[in-house]
């Protein structure tokens, strides 16, 4: 029997934001939740999709990408609409919304007290 080896929290993030990216996700974010109070998990990472087919494309990969490296989500939700859907991995939540859910719910506003962090697949400038 081998020994299962579960990636720590950093290598799931890391995992998370890749394989989003990977798949053309807008606007990927974390929300670092740890020095709040009353948090209902460690991290959030937040993405969209232009479209329903993109956004449940996203989801496919996160989850693909986390089985592949020793991490099922927990519970997944709102995959049948795809204009929002849940992954929970414990320590990390993924959010991944149309676009016009994630504007209408703001939820990086709802937690507007948390470390944000942006991610890109293009490399940033350099300031001379």
């Amino acid at each position: 029997m081998t020994k299962q080896v579960i990636p720590s929290t950093a290598k799931l993030r890391t995992i998370i934001v890749e394989a989003l990216l990977d798949k053309k996700g807008c606007e990927v974010i974390t929300l670092d939740l740890k020095k709040l109070n009353e948090r209902p998990t460690d991290y959030f990472i937040i993405a969209h999709g232009e479209s329903t087919t993109q956004v449940k494309a996203l989801a496919d990969n996160v989850e693909k990408e986390a089985v592949e490296n020793g991490m099922k989500p927990l519970h997944v939700e709102g995959v049948k609409n795809s204009e929002w859907i849940i992954m929970d991995f414990a320590d990390v939540m993924v959010h991944i919304f149309h676009r016009e859910k994630r504007d209408f719910y703001q939820l990086e506003e709802l937690w507007n007290d948390a470390k944000v962090a942006e991610h890109s697949d293009k490399p940033k400038k350099v300031k001379k």
